[in-house]
């Protein structure tokens, strides 16, 4: 498989919606040629080695969860027990106590029984230098089977799922996929964007290049839409009937910055500050939605945040409440990108209400904003500690132990987290022989969190990291 190719379909999404490494590396330069002023403000707003942080728990009894992303491991798993058997395994041996088995990937239909939505029956991949699908001819239950092996073999089972998508329009041509293609009625579920050209509706982006601007291969459903909502949480309400330990909602977001501004989003806005003559998106921000000084200046532009981090929140507790319906054993969780100080994008405030975004961060979090903090209403929840390979150690935001001793701060004690890194990203993962790396990942981000989380079983099983999670999980429980 081409490492590259296979990165930017499976693992980008992690960071932006688009699959595009330069777009990546850009904004990661930006990121780090910032002025010595704004390293100086950030150390400052991040500096928390100098004050106590809450006693996590025995270091023994730390969950250690690998994610087994859909797409990513098909074409091995799809069709065979023996496979999945046979990685779980390797799993245990390493000293992994959870699984988290994405059933539901970008494209929307889903690995378990339900009757809302198609079964997933193919998915892209690379055959060398040829992308094109993997089709599951199998008909035992993929869920299941994942279940009676971890189980077995006495680990915990999370199903995880994307959540507010529909469809995927692959690149390359390679065709579409997904119940807002199927059904043209569901049209009006998928996101409207502001544009540079105006307002958009997704499905209206067509382009399966993904080095153009206009490409938009997953297309994310509107948060706002009640059709949605009701949508999902009867798909959350079939996950339940399995027995899972934990089920994690996936890009439980909105698509970025530029989203939503359905007829519908307009009409709850106009509703949620009092006005009816707001007009879009002049009084929330400009054209194309850049996160520049025009837009913050716009005159609602701190409650449209607001407004979409409660949509989200509300969401959130609606499908807490109807996991723990069906079987309040359950774990409920999410799974959120690290870097907070930008979060704000996806229309998310993962934080706890007891921590106020205001007093950090004015420019875009008003006095509301903390309200929408929904990590009060969870049971667990995994934090994506992304950094680079060569930034393991350190403080603040973009390393992977500051990444989770920001997170200590911003929850507290309202729900426990585990934290850690994608060993397959594109800032010095992409080629393995990352192994030192991998390894001190473990005693980075699980000495900082209530846990460890690793992104993804594909990467550790391709670049042989098993050992070196290994040793990181035995030293930890040295200390």
């Amino acid at each position: 498989m081409n490492n590259i190719a296979h990165f930017t379909h499976q693992t980008m999404r992690y960071y932006f919606p688009k699959y595009n490494v330069l777009f990546f590396m850009f904004m990661l330069m930006a990121h780090v040629s910032c002025s010595p002023e704004q390293h100086e403000d950030i150390l400052n707003q991040w500096n928390w080695e100098k004050k106590k942080d809450p006693t996590p728990s025995p270091d023994s009894e730390k969950p250690r969860f690998i994610w087994i992303d859909a797409a990513a491991n098909f074409p091995r798993y799809a069709n065979s027990k023996e496979n999945i058997q046979a990685d779980l395994e390797k799993v245990k041996a390493a000293g992994f106590t959870d699984i988290v088995v994405d059933v539901r990937p970008s494209m929307g239909d889903v690995l378990y029984k339900t009757d809302a939505v198609d079964q997933v029956k193919k998915l892209d991949t690379w055959e060398g230098s040829t992308y094109t699908f993997y089709e599951r001819t199998a008909t035992w239950d993929y869920l299941q089977a994942f279940i009676d092996a971890g189980h077995q073999l006495g680990l915990k089972v999370n199903a995880a799922i994307n959540t507010f998508v529909g469809g995927n329009l692959y690149p390359y041509g390679l065709g579409e996929q997904g119940i807002v293609f199927r059904d043209a009625t569901k049209r009006a579920w998928v996101t409207t964007l502001s544009l540079e050209q105006g307002l958009v509706n997704e499905m209206d982006l067509t382009s399966t290049n993904p080095t153009d601007a206009d490409f938009y291969g997953t297309k994310f459903l509107n948060p706002s839409n009640p059709d949605v909502q009701e949508f999902l949480l009867h798909l959350l309400r079939d996950l339940s009937q399995y027995k899972v330990d934990g089920i994690f909602l996936d890009r439980c977001r909105y698509d970025d910055l530029r989203a939503d501004f359905s007829e519908e989003s307009q009409k709850q806005f106009k509703t949620f500050v009092g006005d009816e003559q707001v007009r879009f998106p002049d009084d929330v921000g400009t054209a194309g939605m850049p996160d520049n000084k025009a837009t913050r200046k716009a005159k609602y532009f701190k409650q449209w945040l607001a407004f979409r981090a409660k949509t989200i929140h509300d969401f959130v507790q609606r499908a807490v409440a109807t996991i723990h319906g069906v079987n309040p054993k359950i774990k409920v969780g999410t799974y959120v990108g690290a870097w907070y100080s930008t979060y704000y994008q996806m229309g998310v405030n993962w934080a706890s209400t007891s921590y106020d975004p205001a007093i950090d961060y004015p420019s875009w979090a008003n006095s509301d904003y903390h309200q929408y903090g929904y990590a009060d209403l969870l049971d667990q929840m995994l934090l994506g500690c992304y950094a680079a390979a060569d930034k393991v150690y350190g403080t603040g935001e973009w390393t992977m132990q500051g990444f989770a001793q920001q997170a200590r701060k911003l929850l507290g004690k309202k729900v426990k987290f585990a934290g850690g890194p994608d060993v397959g990203n594109p800032t010095g993962f992409e080629q393995g022989n990352q192994h030192e790396a991998v390894k001190n990942s473990v005693d980075a981000c699980a000495n900082a969190a209530d846990g460890y989380f690793v992104f993804d079983i594909y990467h550790v099983r391709t670049y042989n990291y098993w050992d070196d999670l290994k040793q990181g999980f035995e030293q930890l429980k040295k200390k």
